[in-house]
């Protein structure tokens, strides 16, 4: 009972990219102005460009291989 419990090291932080032109974020997270989309359960993150480019898209809820 007395062990020390050692806990295993954090991965190093990756920064986001855009799924669709793979422009990086200049951190770990994605700045306010991009998108997080959730499809077949996997997190995918849009740049604001791209977005803005795909928003009827987007808001007609298709997925990003229709794109």
């Amino acid at each position: 009972m007395d062990e020390e419990t050692h806990h295993p090291a954090q991965p190093a932080a990756e920064v986001t990219v855009c799924d669709l032109c793979g422009t990086a974020a200049e951190s770990v997270h994605a700045p306010p102005t991009w998108i997080c989309s959730v499809e077949n359960g996997r997190r995918q993150y849009f740049c604001d460009t791209c977005a803005r480019t795909h928003i009827r898209a987007i808001e007609g809820r298709l997925d990003s291989a229709w794109w």
